[in-house]
């Protein structure tokens, strides 16, 4: 592994080795929080830390640089989790070189966001680089609602210029993204004992690529817990419904789902069959996005209690025709997602089945709109609705002075324009904004793909390129 941090720039690759050692998941980042804090403290910075766990180092500016602009350099610290069988409250990730890409060894890699952190961390370290007066916010649980840029005081940050470093395309330039919000949907459920001469069998749908809710949900993607509730709702008739549980993290496409059902005893053979005859047509529909989709129907130990009939009823037919994935593409940015819904967690535990949703879109509308269908959907099967961790886009600034610099030098530098997008994701400039009207921003990134799945990877490459322009940018602000 420590090949990783021989990697070019090593002083990128050195930080970022040291992270995916660190767990540091949303909202359990201490330990990474505190390694960052260390980090400026060892360094002899000015170091900050709020109550909630965001972090600011402030460098001073290089001699001759004194009047330049104060540029905030922003990361996020946390990070996704996947699978959810691995304990990453515990243990960190093990990265690897895959040819021209370093992934992780059958988990998240992380390098959404610690690309980001890392850059941000090389460039207050070293002792070479020219730049202004340097502000380094790295911020908490932005996975899992963004709750560290939402509380963020004003007085945390002087600086004018923000450069985000949480996008995934090098010559890439992000001026806009969506807003979001988390829609929680429970519905309460009373517990029945099995009745006489059953079997429990659990139907398992596995497999799947998962990915970014934002940036991966135009690619067509199964949807774990869309595919198993298509099944039982086949199987309505025949099956009884004792837990659910599938997806774990509100922002990635789930990529597994289960059932635990039970089943008459003379019955079993029919259910199987109509589960193998329903599996084949899903594995038929996704062939060419979802390749390894496994749906299983195996027999399990005897459950103790299923959902009352009417409650599961209402739950079957609320997941089979709750909306998912792109809504609507922009009228005014070709080929980009303006609303999409993630029917991230499906959940049944003492009670209560726990539905978890995040909505998306770039017209604050249209994300009012979403809300209101899904909340006519789930209190039609009797189940309540709360909608929390609202957070507003960011609005494209085309006449922005840093994105003319940062166009103008990446031009002179590679021979080639950078691309100027607006991204379906929720960065944290959106919120950033809203607290600092006046700072002007951008963000860049290295090439990222598949965050927030198994197959995460980032090219090595595109690191040494970003890290070869960000330096230049600082130089030249």
């Amino acid at each position: 592994m420590s090949k990783v941090t021989e990697l070019k720039p090593q002083e990128v690759w050195r930080h970022f080795y040291e992270l995916t050692q660190i767990p540091r998941i949303s909202k359990k980042e201490e330990k990474a929080v505190e390694f960052v804090y260390n980090f400026g403290k060892k360094l002899g910075l000015e170091t900050c830390k709020d109550e909630v766990g965001n972090v600011v180092i402030r460098k001073t500016a290089t001699s001759g640089f004194e009047n330049r602009p104060t540029v905030v350099l922003q990361a996020h610290i946390d990070m996704v989790p996947a699978p959810k069988e691995y304990d990453f409250e515990k243990n960190g990730v093990t990265a690897m070189i895959n040819g021209d890409w370093v992934t992780a060894d059958g988990t998240t890699l992380g390098a959404d966001n610690g690309m980001g952190v890392a850059a941000a961390m090389a460039v207050l370290e070293s002792k070479t680089l020219k730049h202004g007066n340097i502000e380094a916010l790295f911020t908490v649980d932005e996975e899992t609602g963004m709750t560290g840029a939402q509380n963020l005081k004003p007085e945390m940050l002087k600086g004018s210029v923000l450069i985000n470093l949480d996008t995934e395309d090098e010559g890439v330039f992000y001026i806009g993204c969506a807003g979001g919000v988390d829609g929680t949907f429970k519905l309460k459920y009373r517990e029945e004992k099995i009745p006489a001469n059953v079997e429990t069998f659990a139907i398992s749908v596995k497999g799947l690529n998962g990915g970014h809710s934002g940036i991966d949900i135009n690619l067509g993607r199964g949807n774990a817990n869309k595919i198993l509730f298509r099944i039982l709702k086949h199987t309505i008739n025949d099956t009884c419904l004792s837990a659910v549980s599938g997806g774990n993290i509100r922002n990635a496409i789930p990529s597994e789902a289960c059932a635990c059902v039970v089943v008459q005893s003379d019955k079993t053979e029919t259910v199987r069959t109509a589960v193998e005859n329903i599996a084949e047509i899903i594995k038929s529909e996704l062939q060419h996005t979802e390749p390894d989709l496994q749906i299983m129907f195996t027999k399990t130990e005897q459950a103790e209690t299923i959902i009352e009939k009417d409650a599961q009823i209402r739950l079957i037919n609320a997941i089979n025709a709750c909306p998912d994935g792109v809504l609507r593409m922009s009228d005014t940015v070709a080929g980009l997602v303006e609303t999409s819904s993630n029917l991230a967690i499906v959940k049944s535990e003492n009670g209560t089945v726990s539905i978890s949703c995040l909505i998306r879109s770039s017209v604050n509308t249209a994300k009012t709109y979403v809300t209101s269908i899904l909340e006519s959907l789930f209190t039609l099967a009797g189940a309540e609705s709360v909608f929390t961790g609202s957070y507003p886009g960011w609005d494209p600034n085309p006449d922005s002075a840093i994105l003319a610099k940062a166009k103008k030098l990446y031009a002179d530098m590679f021979g080639a324009e950078p691309a100027i997008e607006a991204v379906h994701a929720g960065l944290e400039c959106g919120l950033l904004g809203g607290t600092y009207p006046s700072m002007d921003m951008i963000s860049c990134g290295p090439t990222i793909k598949y965050p927030h799945s198994t197959s995460e990877k980032v090219n090595i490459e595109s690191v040494a390129k970003w890290w070869k322009f960000l330096t230049a940018l600082l130089e030249s602000i």
